[in-house]
Protein backbone atom coordinates (compact mmCIF):
# COMPACT_ATOMS: atom_id res chain seq x y z
CA UNK A 1 0.00 0.00 0.00
CA UNK A 2 2.68 2.51 0.32
CA UNK A 3 3.90 2.17 -2.96
CA UNK A 4 0.26 3.30 -4.34
CA UNK A 5 0.00 5.85 -1.50
CA UNK A 6 3.74 7.54 -2.68
CA UNK A 7 2.53 7.42 -6.38
CA UNK A 8 -0.74 9.14 -5.67
CA UNK A 9 1.23 11.53 -3.43
CA UNK A 10 3.87 12.34 -5.93
CA UNK A 11 2.38 12.28 -9.54
CA UNK A 12 5.11 14.36 -11.27
CA UNK A 13 7.74 11.81 -9.56
CA UNK A 14 5.31 8.67 -10.95
CA UNK A 15 4.83 10.18 -14.18
CA UNK A 16 8.88 10.75 -14.48
CA UNK A 17 9.49 7.26 -13.81
CA UNK A 18 6.95 5.79 -16.26
CA UNK A 19 8.51 8.07 -19.36
CA UNK A 20 11.87 7.45 -18.45
CA UNK A 21 10.98 3.33 -18.66
CA UNK A 22 9.35 4.24 -21.67
CA UNK A 23 12.10 6.09 -23.01
CA UNK A 24 14.64 3.19 -22.10
CA UNK A 25 12.21 0.63 -23.60
CA UNK A 26 11.81 2.15 -27.04
CA UNK A 27 15.72 3.01 -27.00
CA UNK A 28 16.57 -0.91 -26.42
CA UNK A 29 13.75 -1.81 -28.95
CA UNK A 30 15.73 -0.20 -31.73
CA UNK A 31 18.90 -1.17 -30.72
CA UNK A 32 17.86 -5.13 -30.19
CA UNK A 33 19.72 -7.57 -32.98
CA UNK A 34 16.69 -9.17 -34.77
CA UNK A 35 17.07 -12.30 -36.81
CA UNK A 36 15.42 -15.02 -37.68
CA UNK A 37 17.17 -17.80 -36.10
CA UNK A 38 18.50 -17.72 -32.20
CA UNK A 39 22.16 -17.54 -31.90
CA UNK A 40 23.20 -20.99 -31.51
CA UNK A 41 27.03 -23.09 -31.82
CA UNK A 42 25.93 -27.32 -32.55
CA UNK A 43 28.45 -28.78 -30.53
CA UNK A 44 30.02 -30.50 -34.20
CA UNK A 45 33.54 -29.80 -35.43
CA UNK A 46 34.36 -31.16 -39.11
CA UNK A 47 38.21 -31.22 -40.38
CA UNK A 48 38.55 -31.48 -44.35
CA UNK A 49 41.79 -32.44 -45.92
CA UNK A 50 42.80 -32.26 -49.51
CA UNK A 51 45.21 -35.04 -51.28
CA UNK A 52 45.08 -34.15 -54.88
CA UNK A 53 45.31 -37.26 -57.35
CA UNK A 54 44.81 -39.69 -54.79
CA UNK A 55 42.07 -42.69 -54.37
CA UNK A 56 39.61 -42.95 -51.91
CA UNK A 57 41.32 -46.26 -50.61
CA UNK A 58 44.88 -44.06 -49.91
CA UNK A 59 43.19 -40.94 -48.48
CA UNK A 60 41.54 -43.88 -45.69
CA UNK A 61 44.86 -45.33 -45.19
CA UNK A 62 47.28 -42.59 -45.30
CA UNK A 63 45.31 -39.84 -44.50
CA UNK A 64 41.71 -40.41 -42.61
CA UNK A 65 42.81 -43.25 -40.47
CA UNK A 66 45.91 -41.67 -38.53
CA UNK A 67 44.29 -38.41 -37.87
CA UNK A 68 41.33 -40.23 -36.69
CA UNK A 69 43.31 -42.26 -34.35
CA UNK A 70 44.63 -39.07 -32.58
CA UNK A 71 41.88 -36.89 -32.84
CA UNK A 72 40.25 -39.64 -30.51
CA UNK A 73 41.65 -38.42 -27.54
CA UNK A 74 40.20 -35.07 -27.76
CA UNK A 75 38.46 -33.71 -24.70
CA UNK A 76 34.48 -34.15 -24.35
CA UNK A 77 34.82 -36.08 -27.97
CA UNK A 78 31.23 -37.90 -28.09
CA UNK A 79 31.45 -39.58 -31.29
CA UNK A 80 33.71 -39.47 -34.37
CA UNK A 81 33.03 -40.50 -38.10
CA UNK A 82 35.18 -40.36 -41.22
CA UNK A 83 34.57 -39.95 -44.72
CA UNK A 84 37.02 -41.07 -47.43
CA UNK A 85 36.48 -39.84 -51.21
CA UNK A 86 38.68 -39.68 -53.85
CA UNK A 87 41.36 -36.41 -53.22
CA UNK A 88 39.02 -35.71 -49.89
CA UNK A 89 38.83 -36.62 -45.97
CA UNK A 90 36.11 -35.58 -44.20
CA UNK A 91 36.40 -36.22 -40.14
CA UNK A 92 33.13 -35.20 -38.25
CA UNK A 93 33.21 -34.75 -34.63
CA UNK A 94 30.43 -34.63 -32.58
CA UNK A 95 31.36 -33.25 -28.55
CA UNK A 96 29.16 -33.23 -25.61
CA UNK A 97 26.96 -30.23 -25.47
CA UNK A 98 28.18 -27.10 -23.32
CA UNK A 99 31.91 -28.15 -24.47
CA UNK A 100 34.18 -24.86 -24.90
CA UNK A 101 34.32 -25.22 -28.99
CA UNK A 102 36.65 -22.84 -29.06
CA UNK A 103 39.17 -24.91 -26.42
CA UNK A 104 38.36 -28.05 -28.67
CA UNK A 105 39.61 -26.04 -31.79
CA UNK A 106 42.72 -25.35 -30.65
CA UNK A 107 43.04 -29.65 -29.24
CA UNK A 108 42.24 -30.18 -32.74
CA UNK A 109 44.61 -27.76 -34.16
CA UNK A 110 47.96 -29.12 -31.78
CA UNK A 111 46.53 -32.96 -33.18
CA UNK A 112 47.29 -31.64 -36.53
CA UNK A 113 50.35 -29.82 -35.92
CA UNK A 114 52.14 -33.08 -34.26
CA UNK A 115 50.80 -35.51 -36.87
CA UNK A 116 51.40 -33.18 -40.22
CA UNK A 117 54.88 -34.43 -41.25
CA UNK A 118 53.58 -38.18 -40.64
CA UNK A 119 51.22 -37.54 -43.57
CA UNK A 120 52.03 -37.36 -47.07
CA UNK A 121 53.91 -34.36 -48.61
CA UNK A 122 51.21 -33.52 -51.06
CA UNK A 123 47.98 -33.13 -48.90
CA UNK A 124 47.30 -29.69 -48.78
CA UNK A 125 46.94 -28.31 -44.92
CA UNK A 126 43.52 -29.42 -43.32
CA UNK A 127 40.84 -27.12 -42.82
CA UNK A 128 38.81 -26.75 -39.44
CA UNK A 129 35.08 -26.42 -39.80
CA UNK A 130 32.97 -24.65 -36.94
CA UNK A 131 29.21 -23.77 -37.52
CA UNK A 132 27.36 -21.36 -36.09
CA UNK A 133 24.14 -19.83 -37.01
CA UNK A 134 25.62 -16.12 -38.00
CA UNK A 135 27.24 -18.15 -41.02
CA UNK A 136 23.77 -18.44 -42.63
CA UNK A 137 23.49 -16.03 -44.82
CA UNK A 138 21.32 -12.62 -44.42
CA UNK A 139 20.97 -12.00 -47.87
CA UNK A 140 21.80 -13.45 -51.81
CA UNK A 141 22.06 -11.24 -54.51
CA UNK A 142 23.11 -11.79 -57.97
CA UNK A 143 24.49 -10.32 -61.03
CA UNK A 144 24.88 -10.37 -64.66
CA UNK A 145 26.39 -8.45 -67.63
CA UNK A 146 26.09 -8.57 -71.30
CA UNK A 147 29.67 -6.86 -72.74
CA UNK A 148 31.84 -7.10 -69.62
CA UNK A 149 30.87 -10.13 -68.43
CA UNK A 150 34.59 -11.12 -68.97
CA UNK A 151 35.23 -8.61 -65.87
CA UNK A 152 32.49 -8.76 -63.73
CA UNK A 153 33.72 -10.30 -60.98
CA UNK A 154 36.44 -7.49 -61.17
CA UNK A 155 33.64 -4.46 -60.90
CA UNK A 156 31.53 -6.14 -58.60
CA UNK A 157 34.40 -6.31 -56.21
CA UNK A 158 35.26 -2.39 -56.75
CA UNK A 159 31.75 -0.76 -57.19
CA UNK A 160 29.73 -3.26 -54.99
CA UNK A 161 31.82 -5.17 -52.77
CA UNK A 162 34.18 -2.83 -51.05
CA UNK A 163 31.35 -0.36 -50.05
CA UNK A 164 29.00 -3.00 -48.89
CA UNK A 165 31.64 -4.25 -46.30
CA UNK A 166 32.16 -0.48 -45.38
CA UNK A 167 28.20 -1.16 -43.34
CA UNK A 168 28.03 -2.11 -39.53
CA UNK A 169 26.86 -5.17 -39.08
CA UNK A 170 28.53 -7.34 -42.29
CA UNK A 171 30.82 -9.91 -41.95
CA UNK A 172 32.19 -11.28 -45.40
CA UNK A 173 30.53 -11.23 -48.79
CA UNK A 174 31.26 -13.77 -50.75
CA UNK A 175 31.19 -14.29 -54.58
CA UNK A 176 30.06 -17.68 -56.30
CA UNK A 177 30.37 -18.64 -60.05
CA UNK A 178 32.87 -15.54 -60.74
CA UNK A 179 34.97 -15.75 -64.20
CA UNK A 180 38.62 -15.83 -63.83
CA UNK A 181 41.79 -14.98 -66.18
CA UNK A 182 43.46 -17.65 -67.48
CA UNK A 183 46.44 -17.83 -69.47
CA UNK A 184 46.78 -20.81 -71.27
CA UNK A 185 50.11 -22.22 -73.06
CA UNK A 186 48.59 -24.81 -75.53
CA UNK A 187 52.33 -27.17 -76.70
CA UNK A 188 52.32 -28.83 -80.06
CA UNK A 189 53.82 -32.45 -78.99
CA UNK A 190 55.54 -32.72 -82.41
CA UNK A 191 57.10 -29.17 -82.34
CA UNK A 192 58.38 -30.42 -79.16
CA UNK A 193 59.59 -33.32 -79.82
CA UNK A 194 61.26 -31.46 -83.09
CA UNK A 195 63.02 -29.46 -80.95
CA UNK A 196 64.04 -31.47 -78.30
CA UNK A 197 62.15 -29.70 -75.45
CA UNK A 198 59.45 -31.13 -72.76
CA UNK A 199 56.80 -29.87 -71.05
CA UNK A 200 58.18 -29.44 -67.72
CA UNK A 201 61.44 -27.28 -69.13
CA UNK A 202 58.73 -24.99 -70.31
CA UNK A 203 56.83 -25.09 -66.89
CA UNK A 204 60.27 -24.19 -65.22
CA UNK A 205 61.96 -21.64 -67.27
CA UNK A 206 57.99 -19.53 -67.03
CA UNK A 207 58.07 -20.38 -63.28
CA UNK A 208 61.49 -18.39 -63.29
CA UNK A 209 60.62 -15.43 -65.36
CA UNK A 210 57.14 -15.06 -64.25
CA UNK A 211 58.57 -13.36 -60.69
CA UNK A 212 59.70 -10.03 -59.03
CA UNK A 213 62.69 -10.38 -56.88
CA UNK A 214 64.24 -7.77 -54.67
CA UNK A 215 67.56 -6.33 -55.47
CA UNK A 216 68.97 -5.02 -52.61
CA UNK A 217 69.28 -1.15 -51.75
CA UNK A 218 70.96 1.76 -52.62
CA UNK A 219 71.65 5.11 -50.75
CA UNK A 220 71.57 8.38 -51.97
CA UNK A 221 72.20 11.31 -49.25
CA UNK A 222 70.70 10.11 -46.57
CA UNK A 223 67.51 8.40 -48.24
CA UNK A 224 68.26 4.14 -48.49
CA UNK A 225 66.11 3.33 -51.59
CA UNK A 226 65.11 -0.47 -52.09
CA UNK A 227 65.50 -1.88 -55.55
CA UNK A 228 63.21 -4.57 -57.13
CA UNK A 229 63.22 -6.58 -60.30
CA UNK A 230 60.12 -6.95 -62.00
CA UNK A 231 59.74 -10.09 -64.00
CA UNK A 232 55.84 -10.54 -63.71
CA UNK A 233 54.45 -10.68 -66.99
CA UNK A 234 52.44 -7.73 -67.56
CA UNK A 235 50.53 -9.00 -70.67
CA UNK A 236 50.21 -12.67 -72.23
CA UNK A 237 51.62 -12.15 -75.26
CA UNK A 238 55.30 -11.46 -73.67
CA UNK A 239 55.08 -15.06 -72.79
CA UNK A 240 55.55 -15.74 -76.73
CA UNK A 241 59.15 -13.84 -76.50
CA UNK A 242 60.29 -15.90 -73.44
CA UNK A 243 63.21 -18.19 -74.53
CA UNK A 244 63.05 -21.67 -73.62
CA UNK A 245 65.89 -23.58 -74.87
CA UNK A 246 68.20 -23.78 -77.59
CA UNK A 247 68.54 -25.67 -80.71
CA UNK A 248 71.06 -25.96 -83.42
CA UNK A 249 72.30 -22.83 -81.79
CA UNK A 250 69.48 -21.31 -82.15
CA UNK A 251 67.17 -19.82 -79.36
CA UNK A 252 63.57 -21.47 -79.33
CA UNK A 253 61.05 -19.13 -78.11
CA UNK A 254 57.81 -19.87 -76.53
CA UNK A 255 55.76 -19.01 -79.64
CA UNK A 256 57.90 -21.88 -82.00
CA UNK A 257 56.09 -24.44 -79.43
CA UNK A 258 53.21 -23.07 -78.32
CA UNK A 259 50.19 -21.30 -78.63
CA UNK A 260 49.21 -18.50 -75.83
CA UNK A 261 45.49 -17.98 -75.14
CA UNK A 262 44.46 -15.23 -72.58
CA UNK A 263 40.91 -16.54 -71.97
CA UNK A 264 38.91 -17.43 -68.78
CA UNK A 265 39.10 -20.67 -66.87
CA UNK A 266 36.47 -23.42 -66.97
CA UNK A 267 34.27 -23.24 -64.20
CA UNK A 268 32.61 -27.08 -63.28
CA UNK A 269 29.46 -24.68 -61.69
CA UNK A 270 27.63 -21.63 -63.92
CA UNK A 271 25.57 -19.21 -62.28
CA UNK A 272 22.97 -18.29 -64.10
CA UNK A 273 20.03 -15.21 -63.56
CA UNK A 274 17.18 -15.23 -66.42
CA UNK A 275 19.30 -17.91 -68.17
CA UNK A 276 22.30 -15.33 -68.28
CA UNK A 277 26.01 -15.99 -67.21
CA UNK A 278 26.42 -14.21 -63.74
CA UNK A 279 27.80 -14.40 -60.57
CA UNK A 280 26.23 -14.66 -57.13
CA UNK A 281 26.97 -12.22 -53.54
CA UNK A 282 26.37 -14.46 -50.65
CA UNK A 283 26.27 -11.52 -47.44
CA UNK A 284 27.11 -13.28 -43.87
CA UNK A 285 26.45 -10.94 -40.84
CA UNK A 286 28.90 -10.85 -37.86
CA UNK A 287 27.43 -12.07 -34.61
CA UNK A 288 24.81 -10.24 -32.79
CA UNK A 289 24.34 -8.12 -35.57
CA UNK A 290 20.67 -6.63 -36.88
CA UNK A 291 19.96 -8.96 -39.49
CA UNK A 292 16.58 -6.32 -40.92
CA UNK A 293 19.36 -3.24 -40.49
CA UNK A 294 21.76 -4.55 -42.65
CA UNK A 295 18.79 -5.93 -45.08
CA UNK A 296 17.65 -2.25 -45.56
CA UNK A 297 21.39 -0.78 -45.60
CA UNK A 298 22.57 -3.09 -48.46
Amino acid sequence: MKLYRSAVQRPVTTLMVFVALMAIGIFSLRNLPIDLYPEIEPPFISVFTVYPGASASDIETNVTRPLEDNMSTITDLKEISSVSRDDVSLIMMEFEYETNLDEATNEIRDVIGRIIRFLPEDIEQPTIFKFTSAMIPVMVMAATADESYPALAKIIDQEVVNPLNRIEGVGTIAVAGEPVREIQVNVDPEKLDAFNITVEQIGGVLATENINLPAGNIKMGQIDYPLRFVGEFQESRHINDIVIGNFGGTPVYVSDVAVVQDTLREMTVEERLDQRLGLRLIVQRQSGANTVQIANEI
